[in-house]
């Protein structure tokens, strides 16, 4: 007889949990207000065992700024967990491709019923996808007000 076993999913870098986002970084600065800390982003073809040879294999450095815990007695080189929750990370990229992405099919498909020329509804739709951008950036205050990573020791050390 089987027994069925728990189900299991590795779930990548959304590994804690609660549910938040979570990379791995190590602390570069602590300071009385904020903490920088530098995750590396990989590609997903990073880790395989050609990645020395192929050109398509990049890793990025990346410097997050923390609000500082003084409480937690982080230090610079400590190996720690920047998180985010898991909502804010589906909200930024809602706000990043998917608006964008329904205001350009509304315009062009819109506009094409009209007697407007292929080029200009294209023109059209890209100043409307570039207004919302601009609508991001000017909004870019608030929005980082929303979006706080927190770190955590590294469960590993």
């Amino acid at each position: 007889r089987w027994e069925r076993l728990p189900d299991v999913s590795v779930r990548g870098r959304d590994s804690s949990m609660n549910g938040d986002i979570s990379h791995i970084g190590r602390i570069k600065t602590v300071g009385p207000e904020f903490t920088t800390v530098e995750i590396i982003s990989e590609s997903a073809c990073s880790a395989c065992h050609a990645a020395g040879l192929c050109t398509a294999a990049e890793a990025v450095k990346k410097d997050v700024t923390v609000p500082t815990d003084l409480r937690a007695g982080f230090t610079p080189g400590e190996t720690v967990s920047v998180n985010l929750r898991k909502s804010m990370g589906t909200k930024a990229v809602v706000l990043a491709y998917v608006v964008p992405l329904f205001i350009l099919l509304i315009l062009v498909v819109s506009l094409s019923f009209t007697n407007i020329h292929e080029l200009v509804v294209g023109t059209i739709a890209l100043v409307g996808i570039g207004l919302w951008y601009l609508v991001i950036y000017m909004l870019r205050g608030r929005l980082a007000s929303e979006y706080v990573f927190y770190i955590e020791r590294n469960k590993n050390n």
